[in-house]
């Protein structure tokens, strides 16, 4: 994927994960993972600010994500 793929609030996948992207920056991207079962209570996935941490994904990362089907 390149970084004008990315919107807000979309999912895609990253290696065996399911992200959820929430913030799109000049050359980075912030996502929070969706596929771990962190909580069964699924408003940790509703903010910002979120429940959960978001992990930052630079433009080297971004080759190895691809849309959700």
């Amino acid at each position: 994927m390149k970084k004008e793929d990315f919107k807000i609030g979309e999912i895609f996948k990253c290696g065996e994960h399911t992200w959820k992207c929430t913030d799109i920056g000049t050359r980075t991207i912030e996502a929070i993972c969706i596929s771990d079962n962190h909580s069964k209570d699924r408003s940790w996935y509703y903010g910002p600010p979120y429940a959960i941490s978001e992990t930052v994904f630079d433009e080297y990362d971004f080759e190895g994500c691809s849309k959700e089907e």
